[in-house]
């Protein structure tokens, strides 16, 4: 789950890059965010919970 996080958080700074150089909207760039950052918490809930994550026998 951290080699997870980690490579979305590489994908913020590619669209971070990708915004300023106007390779993408604003608006596009927000959403994407917004996705981006709904994964991370959902990272971080695992992370955290990893028990409800487990498979059952």
């Amino acid at each position: 789950m951290s080699d997870a996080d980690m490579e979305n958080t590489e994908t913020q700074v590619s669209l971070d890059f990708a915004e300023k150089c106007k390779y993408i909207t604003n608006d596009v760039y927000d959403e994407l965010i917004q996705n981006s950052e709904e994964i991370s918490r959902m990272l971080n809930h695992m992370v955290l919970n990893p028990e409800k994550y487990m498979p059952r026998h």
